[in-house]
């Protein structure tokens, strides 16, 4: 994979809107060939309504959320903190329950 040199204007990205178990995510995405980067964004009262298996590096850039799992073990996540897992190694989900507005990037870099 090889990307020049690029500037992402977040602003004119548009917002596609994700329901949660409770609540709703927005996320704007840049994809390419083996690479997405989004800045996503969970309501308040925010629920992911599935246990994902996908490897991310999440950056928390607003706000606060907890992501939990699948065994039960839960970690809060403030603004400036991040978290790295691979493909398939953690079945995990996330919740805020004040918001949170997070970086994204995932890719088959974690698999």
């Amino acid at each position: 994979m090889k990307i020049p040199f690029e500037t992402i204007d977040w602003t004119g990205i548009p917002k596609v809107e994700h329901k949660g178990e409770t609540g709703t995510s927005y996320w704007q995405t840049i994809q390419h060939e083996g690479l997405r980067i989004r800045i996503v964004e969970y309501s308040e009262g925010y629920l992911a309504d599935h246990w994902c298996e996908k490897g991310h590096i999440v950056h928390c850039v607003e706000g606060d959320f907890t992501t939990e799992l699948k065994t039960g073990e839960k970690t809060k996540l403030h603004k400036g903190e991040s978290f790295i897992v691979s493909d398939n190694l953690s079945s995990h989900r996330s919740h805020t329950e004040n918001g949170v507005k997070l970086l994204i990037v995932d890719g088959d870099f974690l698999k």
